[in-house]
């Protein structure tokens, strides 16, 4: 691996830290009736020595996801964190905002203008500029950093919402490995490529989002409008503890992937033998790998269900399994769904009652979650 470059800082001496070897696009999903085999292209994460970024090796893929709908736990998620940013007065006396969304949807700029901000048009300065998910889409890290640091006006500020690579370790998301995602984000390597562009970390929020997910608030050094709050240290301190520089422990995922594959796949083997009807639910793209890693057909499972009209009609990549409607879920009522997007359960369990009406039950990483209210 001596021969790559970080996306960050162009170091060359890393660690291959997870292989997940042959998996097709993450965001291509081709028609139900299309034949396949599939085009498969290497997956694998590496470790930057230098900066202690992990990032994606290579990505030979086209970007072609069909847009999904946005899950009420990011909704609810972003009108958390404007509400935190606010009581830390990171909007008072700005009124400019830029916003690098996720390609895969979500907007923060309806909540910001309830709070006074207005949209600039692209490329021009602002007072605050966010970014929300939407970075690690960036091949070059460098250069999507240094673009939104020269946006940021003297006395602005810059934040950056990422899933934490040290959630991703201690909770073993492997499959947050995909392609078209270039970057796993620790706060510390944060830390070193926001150096680089001239800004400092001040301030950071922890949420329950995707296991864990930060907001990071960063300025200039020289700007004292953005006070330290002791938030960001404790971050770094935790990260240390985790070990995010280190290629050792960041090789966990690996055994955590065979794992999880094998426990699923055996899972869904003991379902069908006791003659229990499985489907799944939501056809993300982190379940890609997953489903082809645990060597998971229609057999095992026969459909998987997602609200987006723009994937019913679909396939999950890599297999046959095909993505159907909410109107399937409905009419077959299995006996045990299978939950690919774990932050769903709440919105799920509410917007399907006749599952559990029925005696059926949502399951969560081949855990079953016990009954309790919709609301709860």
């Amino acid at each position: 691996m001596d021969a790559l470059a970080c996306r960050a800082c162009q170091g060359r001496t890393g660690h291959l830290v997870l292989d997940l070897g042959q998996q097709p696009a993450c965001d291509y999903f081709p028609r139900a009736d299309a034949a396949g085999p599939d085009p498969v292209y290497p997956l694998q994460m590496w470790l930057c020595s230098s900066c202690g970024l992990a990032q994606l090796v290579a990505d030979p893929t086209v970007p072609e996801e069909p847009r999904g709908a946005e899950p009420a736990a990011l909704a609810a998620q972003a009108a958390d964190a404007v509400e935190r940013v606010a009581a830390a007065e990171l909007f008072s006396g700005r009124y400019r905002v830029a916003e690098y969304g996720s390609p895969h949807g979500g907007s923060w700029l309806d909540l910001l203008s309830l709070r006074g901000l207005t949209p600039v048009p692209d490329g021009e300065p602002a007072d605050v500029v966010l970014d929300c998910f939407g970075m690690m889409h960036a091949a070059n890290q460098s250069e999507a950093l240094a673009e939104r640091a020269a946006r940021v006006t003297e006395g602005g500020v810059l934040l950056l919402q990422y899933h934490s690579l040290a959630t991703i370790m201690r909770s073993g998301q492997w499959n947050a490995l995909r392609h078209g995602h270039y970057a796993y984000y620790s706060t510390t390597a944060l830390r070193e490529m926001l150096r680089r562009s001239g800004f400092h970390p001040r301030m950071a929020w922890h949420f329950g989002l995707y296991g864990g997910t930060v907001l990071l608030a960063a300025s200039r050094p020289a700007d004292a409008s953005v006070r330290p709050d002791g938030s960001v240290p404790l971050l770094l301190a935790e990260e240390a503890q985790i070990g995010v520089r280190d290629p050792e422990m960041l090789a966990g995922l690996q055994h955590s992937a065979q794992a999880r594959a094998d426990g699923l796949h055996d899972w869904l083997v003991a379902e069908r033998g006791a003659g229990r009807a499985t489907l799944a639910y939501g056809a993300a793209s982190r379940a890609v790998a997953l489903l082809r890693r645990a060597a998971v057909d229609r057999t095992l499972l026969p459909a998987v269900v997602d609200v987006s009209p723009a994937k019913q009609g679909l396939r999950m990549p890599g297999t046959d399994i095909p993505i159907v409607g909410p109107a399937e879920l409905l009419a077959r009522l299995p006996d045990t769904v299978l939950l690919l997007v774990p932050d769903l359960l709440p919105e799920v369990r509410a917007a399907f009652p006749e599952v559990e009406a029925a005696g059926g039950r949502w399951v969560v990483d081949s855990e079953t979650i016990a009954a309790r209210p919709a609301d709860a």
